[in-house]
């Protein structure tokens, strides 16, 4: 996938700033998609220039003007051509994994707050899926336009819940053999 097609996924929730837009991105489809917020405004450039997206600039008084962007026609048609594109898999490069390949020549207390670590930030990240889950599908019915953003949502709760799961298990082996 490429960014573009990130960006131009956002854009169909509304037409949104560059700031707008790399806001968003940090709370939605980053949680899959990295992207920084000049590599949001470069590609904003190039979809402009391919007609994907247009943008209008609305005057604010006290700061600098806005402009907004919003997705075209031309845009969505690109979207539906990119979706008929086959998914590859994606790749998992994890210095963490890599490290218990060679358990027996790692430093294990570093290995142990390593993986405690990575506890605490998947359950972070796992305490976010459930705010926004809890506040956008708070009736568990979205409404057609959200049911991909649900199913998503789910996927990453359960992604999440599955690498808690792993690195309490992980911590409780390494303990044991600490005895």
């Amino acid at each position: 996938m490429a960014l573009s097609h990130a960006i131009l996924v956002c854009l169909t929730e509304r037409p949104m700033s560059g700031y707008d837009l790399a806001k968003f991105f940090d709370t939605s489809i980053g949680f899959f998609w990295k992207a920084t917020h000049p590599q949001i405004y470069r590609e904003l450039k190039k979809l402009g220039e391919q007609g994907h997206v247009t943008s209008i600039e609305e005057i604010q008084s006290g700061k600098p003007n806005r402009i907004a962007y919003s997705i075209t026609q031309s845009g969505k048609d690109a979207l539906k051509e990119w979706s008929r594109e086959p998914v590859a898999l994606p790749l998992i490069k994890d210095d963490l994994l890599v490290r218990l390949q060679a358990i027996e020549y790692v430093d294990k207390d570093a290995l142990r707050e390593q993986v405690a670590a990575r506890l605490e930030a998947h359950r972070e990240q796992l305490g976010q899926y459930y705010h926004i889950r809890d506040v956008r599908f708070s009736d568990g019915q979205p409404p057609a336009e959200d049911l991909g953003k649900l199913m998503g949502l789910e996927l990453g709760i359960q992604y999440e819940q599955g690498w808690i799961a792993w690195c309490e298990s992980v911590l409780q082996r390494l303990e044991k053999q600490k005895s």
